[in-house]
């Protein structure tokens, strides 16, 4: 039973792999007979109207020709008609068959056929009645081309769509399962931070190298780092909440936090607010801007590793909107990823998932109705986020 159980999972994943190529090949396939039916529908058509064009030729030479027989005009005219394909079938006044044409059977040695197949005609066109009794018709052969031609269409057309399915919910699956694990990388890249200053706090407290007070704040700061971490994950798929937020108090908030854990010797790396105050107000979430803020000043922090340098984040307002800027020194975004820096899967980092500037997006567009970009700077990076200022303000 676990075999069996355990082979199902393998052949579905075998026959989702084989999918896309199975149903592209039937694609083709069924193209190439599509395109063939074209071929012989255009071959026939044109057939016709050579045939219909040597009928008319041949009935005005006749009516113009005062030497023709009369007679002979009209026989040529009845081959003519026979090498249209039509299926044809003339009856006298009595209704007996007198001549037929293009049938698969002779209608006079099978009356009974014939009499099925002069009613089937007859539903398909009406018959021409003459002086001495009528005509009946079928259709062109092109037709059944035709038909066929349209259910190989409707064919492809359904294998397209069950190829497009197949790729879509192959897509998909990829994305989700992508993006799951860039949240659990993203999950482990946020509590990294602190979790990292708590070792260091520990070893800081077995060396008697700091004042327990002071320890204390470090520790508690930690330790609320941690449990903002939680609600940070908690809030992003909820509507984002529409408190008053002090922008520069936000930013001095997230620099202060910073300043402890990054190197202040060997490449240091300084980390300034320009703000006025505490700087522009608007409607939003306090844990997910703080988170937004933190995640642009790591990225820039990472890419001053090695170097050291400097990040600034200025908030003004400007208008009806506060522009929050972060600046960095560092080698900058190189040209070719700038347009789809904030897309998931999009990093400049080894080892990367590329997230956590998506999420940023997500956060300021989605849930506060601004705006994110990258703003042209002579050196290093700077992200320009723009809000709309709290009514009041």
């Amino acid at each position: 039973m676990s075999a069996l159980s355990g082979s199902s999972p393998r052949r579905r994943e075998g026959i989702r792999r084989f999918a896309p190529t199975v149903a592209l090949l039937l694609v083709g396939v069924l193209a190439g007979l599509s395109l063939g039916t074209s071929l012989l529908v255009a071959r026939q058509f044109r057939n016709q109207a050579l045939v219909a064009s040597q009928v008319y030729a041949t009935a005005i030479g006749g009516l113009n020709d005062p030497d023709a027989d009369p007679y002979g005009a009209l026989l040529d005219l009845s081959a003519r008609a026979r090498e249209l394909g039509i299926p044809l079938v003339v009856t006298d006044a009595e209704g007996r068959i007198t001549t037929s044409a293009n049938l698969p059977f002779d209608p006079t040695a099978e009356p009974d056929r014939a009499a099925a197949l002069l009613a089937d005609l007859d539903a398909v066109n009406p018959a021409i009645l003459t002086s001495v009794g009528a005509v009946h018709f079928g259709p062109l052969p092109a037709a059944g081309l035709l038909r066929t031609l349209a259910v190989l269409q409707a064919l492809t057309l359904a294998v397209m769509v069950a190829v497009a399915v197949v790729a879509y919910r192959s897509q998909t699956t990829s994305r989700r399962d992508r993006l799951w694990v860039a949240m659990a990388r993203e999950a482990a890249h946020q509590l990294g931070t602190p979790l990292t200053s708590l070792k260091g706090w520990i070893e800081q407290l077995r060396g008697d190298a700091i004042a327990p007070a002071e320890l204390a704040d470090h520790l508690d700061a930690d330790a609320e780092k941690l449990h903002r971490v939680a609600q940070r994950f908690e809030r992003i798929g909820n509507p984002a909440r529409r408190d008053p937020v002090a922008l520069g108090a936000l930013a001095e908030k997230v620099s202060g936090y910073f300043r402890a854990r990054l190197p202040r010797h060997a490449n240091a790396i300084q980390v300034e607010v320009d703000a006025p105050s505490s700087g522009p107000v608007i409607a939003g979430d306090p844990v997910l801007l703080e988170w937004a803020f933190e995640a642009v000043v790591k990225n820039a922090a990472d890419a001053l590793q090695g170097r050291g340098g400097r990040i600034v984040i200025s908030a003004a307002s400007l208008g009806r909107f506060a522009e929050v800027r972060i600046h960095d020194d560092g080698p900058g975004i190189p040209r070719e990823i700038r347009r789809t820096i904030f897309e998931p899967g999009i990093t400049t980092k080894r080892g990367g998932w590329g997230i956590g500037l998506a999420l940023v997006r997500r956060v300021v567009e989605d849930g506060h109705g601004g705006t994110i970009g990258l703003e042209p700077t002579e050196q290093g990076t700077t992200f320009l986020m723009r809000f709309p200022l709290a009514s009041g303000t």
